[in-house]
């Protein structure tokens, strides 16, 4: 069974929690998917592409 887990501060802020992710390590990637809808599937992503997003995302690169 794959383990997901959820931001420490996913219950902060004016939204609740309500705009957050899920993260789970399996078969050597690091799988992404949304907390409001997690049966509809995830992002398998290899390390290395995990680490990329994340770095766009904290440099405000994916902000629309």
């Amino acid at each position: 069974m794959i383990k997901w887990r959820k931001s420490s501060r996913s219950g902060s802020g004016a939204d609740g929690g309500q705009e957050c992710v899920e993260l789970a390590s399996f078969a050597g990637v690091v799988g992404v998917r949304d907390s409001k809808a997690p049966d509809v599937g995830h992002l398998a992503l290899s390390a290395e592409s995990f680490a990329r997003l994340v770095a766009a995302v904290k440099a405000g690169e994916l902000d629309f």
